[in-house]
């Protein structure tokens, strides 16, 4: 048995982005899966984190977000609603109302989000020496990621974050939030979190009906259970390989891609 890790006083805020405009599938973060949406699925799972102290839902101003709120409302979750583009600030200000000393940054998209993962993730960021500022069990091209998409999560302290709030000019480090951090690694102590065994081909992530189609699969044949882990699903689909093939011929964007709607 794994011994209690004590973080101190550390206050460990998750904070989920979420929009219902996706350009792929609007409205995704609310669609059903298995009983349950994406966002859901999300805060059910991130609450068991044994080292996450607060999920909150980061959404937007734009009426187009009022479905989230209300759903915010009607269930008890904590959320923000900042800029839709600025999706940096959007973040950032969330953490901050929020009093995050450590950030752990979600994308909505990601209902079968690992709570024991993102435990490990964490005492491995706040135990390390020297001290981390950024660390993500995934990173873009060039480096590679062993995960697979739709189990990603970054990691921050909130001091890093004031930081590259600060700084960031370009577009798609203020739309995709910690682009900085790793454009710039003489500036951080920034760490790439691998995992084994190598899974980074498959995707569980929901951004198309193809993967909607796929994951309400995977809910289905866990007959209403949502405390499955990643180990779990993997089994999953090694025992049933065409499920994989649901939504292989999905394309993953570009972490420099912007949204030109907004």
């Amino acid at each position: 048995m794994q011994a209690t890790f004590d973080k101190g006083d550390v206050r460990v805020v998750a904070v989920i982005q979420a929009r219902m405009s996706s350009s792929r599938l609007p409205g995704k973060v609310l669609e059903d899966i298995g009983g349950k949406n994406s966002l859901g699925w999300m805060v059910t799972r991130v609450r068991r984190a044994e080292l996450i102290d607060e999920v909150v839902i980061a959404t937007t101003t734009d009426p187009s977000d009022d479905p989230i709120v209300d759903y915010c409302r009607t269930n008890g979750i904590s959320y923000f609603r900042g800029s839709m583009p600025d999706v940096l600030d959007r973040v950032y200000q969330a953490a901050r109302g929020f009093e995050a000393d450590v950030v752990v940054r979600l994308t909505g998209d990601c209902p079968f989000i690992d709570p024991h993962l993102l435990d490990d993730n964490l005492r491995t960021f706040l135990t390390a020496e020297p001290p981390l500022d950024f660390a993500a069990n995934r990173l873009p091209p060039p480096w590679k990621r062993t995960i697979p998409i739709g189990l990603d999560a970054e990691y921050c302290t909130f001091t890093g974050l004031e930081t590259i709030w600060q700084q960031a000019t370009e577009k798609h480090q203020r739309e995709h939030v910690m682009p900085y951090f790793y454009e710039h690694p003489e500036s951080f102590n920034i760490l790439h979190i691998t995992h084994e065994p190598n899974c980074g081909h498959l995707r569980w992530t929901l951004d198309t009906a193809a993967d909607l189609a796929l994951l309400r699969e995977i809910a289905a044949h866990f007959e209403g259970r949502d405390d499955f882990s990643w180990l779990d699903v993997l089994a999953l689909v090694e025992q049933y390989p065409d499920l994989a093939e649901m939504n292989v011929q999905v394309d993953a964007k570009d972490y420099r891609e912007t949204d030109s709607r907004v």
